[in-house]
């Protein structure tokens, strides 16, 4: 799936699209930024590379970010809630994760996690990318967070 696919499937829908972004880094929005008149869907993304841009950008509670960690399903909900709340969008995407590289038993590189917040509510992910390298990491979550934006646009009311 391509960011153009995303803006024509919004286009049509007539939804406007956030992103926020940890391990991606801003990769989301620039894909989707890279499109001439990207501006009539994109209209606002934030990278919350740490936990303390995460509670002041997005809302996300530091008790969950205690209880939890960044890498979490539950961080990427508020992330992705955060986001469109605070934009006033109809779809946001949230992206969290470890590029690598490095990880742990528990968190290994390549998990990332994903939300997807939509006025039906938001649904979250995990996604297994492996220890493919912290680039390959970052592109494959930038594109199965396009595919999830893309999935919003198709089912938006």
């Amino acid at each position: 799936m391509t960011a153009a696919q995303v803006q024509a499937a919004a286009l049509a829908r007539g939804v406007t699209l956030a992103t926020a972004e940890s391990c991606t880094g801003g990769l989301v929005a620039a894909a989707l930024t890279d499109l001439p008149g990207s501006s009539a869907v994109y209209h606002w993304g934030v990278v919350t590379y740490s936990n303390a841009a995460k509670m002041d950008l997005l809302g996300v509670r530091s008790d969950t970010l205690d209880a939890v960690g960044a890498v979490s399903e539950q961080v990427a909900s508020e992330m992705a809630a955060g986001a469109r709340t605070r934009s006033g969008c109809d779809i946001a995407v949230s992206v969290t994760g470890i590029a690598g590289p490095g990880g742990s038993d528990f968190k290994p590189e390549g998990r990332v996690c994903f939300g997807l917040a939509t006025a039906s509510g938001v649904r979250t992910e995990t996604v297994e990318f492996g220890a493919l390298g912290r680039t390959q990491v970052r592109q494959a979550a930038r594109d199965h967070a396009l595919g999830l934006l893309l999935a919003g646009c198709q089912t938006a009311p």
